[in-house]
């Protein structure tokens, strides 16, 4: 059964316990008492604690405070009685009487008294009302004569001289007999908004359910792949930790989506019940001339969505795909950990271009800064501070000193190349170590198939796959410095425990050219970040 508001509220049950007055912007404390906002936030301001004014209970935080609307509407339906009420008799000297109708062709009030004078005194049949404030709009504002017609031409109610002068050709009825056949209309719109405001219920219900669901499979997730991750080595306890990480961000997505619909379901379900209450109360109206006076307002249908389909974004991720992922990359722990960090690496991609002021005079950079090849021939350059002298390296124009970054680099067709990052006030001439204590973390490939990695003492690299594209992620905070063969998916080499103070460069070296023999460019990648 639809929910409707009360037309007669009680009023106690409407008073503010500290102004004692009717309720303005009605706010609910924690412990369910209702107050008028100012009133509280004034009570809180001049107090040390922040209790309930009527049962003393206390709050360790000032609550946030927010409108009650369907209390606010009950007060203002409360109001709306009230104020009928309030139309006193037009014709009682001293003490005025309360109205109990009014005369739309003497356009006064008359208590009971009064009324039956009115009605012996005058022997007419004149156009009683219930009493109301807004006379005004009973009566014809040309002609001064009660609104006694309807014009179905033009929509609007008319006086009879409006009747036999504007509107002498229009089909005009009487507002009583118009408003019979409006009625069944409201009504039909009654049914309709308390459909309405059942499904929008039945749809909150249904997304607090989903939500719920939602959670319970993620909890359930993350349980088990905290035991299927329990006995691998700590850099796949790493990964375990970023994807538990992904999914309790996914689950907050999905509830605070969540949150999002039924605020907006319960909002167009607040503005369903002051329709629906609307049209209770013009339903059991005699009030005809009103009745058609707003009618035109009322049968418009109020803003709404359809909410047809209703659905929270898929936060699942399932623990069959880790062990899918974890087995299809058996081979090496490194294996297992690089697909997955790859993915997740990729948001943090930047878009760097080679800095020709600091690319040695035998490189060759093309126009856009995103490839460099050794031209074997000593270009006349200005030896600025900033250019390599003698390693053929250059650097990226974008330093970096906080947070994370990625690129990725071509080196395909290419026999010797050197790849990393360094910092940005190292020396750049005469002879180059490429070793972290001299602020360089690089690979390196020789001879075709030997890779390195300049530290104290060399570290040889045992590759299955020949690299064609390397990724280099550098996380500044954490001090790591890692290497992965894009297309693979396998991890190369990582730098850990590092400390960085200030900014880090990209760096590329394309090799020696060996007689044409490694004349392939190393080329910067596009990458297109993951969602």
């Amino acid at each position: 059964m639809a929910e409707t508001l009360p037309t007669s509220p009680n009023k106690e049950e409407l008073q503010c316990s500290i102004c004692l007055d009717a309720f303005t912007d009605p706010v609910s404390t924690p412990c369910g008492h209702n107050f008028c906002k100012s009133c509280l936030n004034q009570y809180w301001n001049n107090s040390q604690t922040y209790n309930c004014p009527f049962c003393k209970e206390t709050f360790n935080n000032r609550p946030e405070l927010k409108i009650n609307t369907t209390l606010r509407q009950l007060v203002q339906v409360f109001r709306q009685n009230e104020n009928k009420s309030e139309v006193l008799c037009d014709i009682c000297d001293s003490v005025k009487k309360k109205a109990l109708k009014i005369c739309l062709l003497c356009q006064n009030s008359y208590c009971q008294t009064h009324l039956d004078l009115h009605q012996k005194v005058t022997n007419l049949k004149h156009k009683l009302i219930d009493p109301v404030l807004n006379l005004e709009n009973y009566i014809c504002q040309k002609h001064e004569k009660p609104l006694e017609l309807f014009c179905k031409d033009d929509q609007t109610c008319v006086c009879l001289l409006c009747a036999v002068t504007n509107h002498r050709n229009h089909n005009t009825v009487a507002v009583e007999e118009e408003s019979k056949e409006r009625k069944p209309l409201i009504m039909k719109m009654k049914t309709d908004m308390q459909q309405m405001i059942q499904y929008r219920k039945k749809t909150i219900q249904d997304i607090k359910q989903s939500a719920t669901l939602r959670k319970e499979t993620s909890e359930k997730e993350k349980a088990e792949s905290t035991e299927l991750f329990a006995d691998l080595m700590r850099c796949i306890e790493r990964c375990q930790s970023e994807l538990l990480e992904m999914m309790e961000q996914r689950q907050k997505a999905a509830e605070k989506q969540a949150q999002e619909l039924i605020k907006d379901l319960e909002q167009e379900i607040t503005e369903l019940k002051r329709r629906d209450a609307e049209l209770e109360q013009i339903s059991h109206t005699e009030d005809h001339l009103h009745l058609l006076q707003i009618y035109p307002e009322l049968s418009k249908p109020p803003h709404t969505s359809s909410w047809t389909q209703v659905s929270i974004s898929d936060t699942q991720l399932s623990v069959e795909t880790l062990r899918k992922t974890l087995t299809q990359l058996h081979d090496t722990l490194d294996d297992k950990l690089s697909t997955s960090v790859l993915k997740r690496i990729h948001q943090y991609a930047v878009d760097v271009t080679m800095d020709p002021e600091t690319a040695h005079p035998n490189l060759i950079l093309s126009d856009d800064g995103k490839q460099v090849t050794n031209g074997d021939i000593k270009l006349e350059l200005p030896d600025n501070p900033e250019r390599f002298s003698t390693c053929c390296c250059v650097l990226a124009k974008e330093g970096f000193n906080s947070g994370r970054f990625y690129f990725e680099v071509q080196v395909k067709q290419k026999t010797d190349w050197d790849l990393g990052v360094v910092r940005g006030s190292d020396n750049r001439k005469g002879k180059i170590t490429e070793a972290p204590e001299d602020g360089y973390w690089a690979v390196a490939l020789r001879k075709g198939n030997q890779y390195q990695v300049f530290k104290s003492p060399t570290v040889c690299l045992s590759l299955r796959v020949k690299p064609q594209v390397v990724g280099v992620f550098v996380d500044y905070e954490e001090g790591l410095v890692s290497f992965y063969d894009v297309e693979s998916g396998c991890h190369i080499y990582s730098f850990t425990g590092q400390t960085f103070t200030e900014k880090l460069f990209p760096y590329f070296s394309p090799g020696n050219a060996h007689k044409g023999k490694n004349a392939a460019p190393m080329i910067i990648s596009h990458i297109r970040k993951s969602e």
